[in-house]
């Protein structure tokens, strides 16, 4: 019996970054106040080696997809779009968010990153960036990736992983 070969690449650079603004529903039916932090984002990619190249990812593909994501993100207020709590209603030019249908933030358009995402706690960035990323690892015809996982953090000390395999 032949052993399945795997490989664990990482990407944690320190480019690999985003400042932005948030707030997240809390239960109780709670909104916190809106706020912001430095993010970092870390890939990590499980999978065959590429058969040309004898890599499992060209680090610089992988780069460059994590720095187009971040910086989609950076300098905005994150907005969650999928909330129940909350009413987002976006037009050219601005972001009207309401809680609980009370208008609490009204926000210029350009500002903000609409996410189709529940809460823009850092489990659910990190899910939503992963996402992408697996979405420009399937559009550049990757096939041989078995799982990634991708962190987000949002404080030192303070982060959330997604793991997903892929099938």
């Amino acid at each position: 019996m032949e052993p399945r070969r795997q490989f664990t690449v990482t990407v944690t650079k320190e480019d690999l970054v985003f400042a932005a603004a948030h707030f997240i529903t809390l239960p109780g039916h709670r909104c916190e106040t809106l706020h912001g932090h430095n993010y970092r984002a870390g890939l990590e990619v499980d999978g065959a080696l590429e058969p040309e190249g004898w890599y499992v990812l060209d680090f610089t593909m992988l780069k460059r997809v994590l720095r187009a994501l971040t910086a989609e993100l950076d300098h905005r207020v994150l907005l969650p779009t999928e909330n129940p709590k909350l009413t987002v209603t976006a037009d050219a030019d601005r972001v009207t968010v309401a809680f609980d249908g009370a208008v609490r933030y009204v926000f210029p358009r350009v500002d903000c990153a609409l996410l189709p995402i529940p809460n823009t706690t850092v489990e659910m960035l990190a899910q939503y960036l992963a996402g992408r990323v697996r979405a420009e690892l399937t559009r550049a015809g990757v096939r041989h990736v078995a799982a990634l996982a991708l962190e987000v953090e949002e404080n030192f000390g303070q982060s959330a992983t997604y793991r997903e395999t892929i099938s």
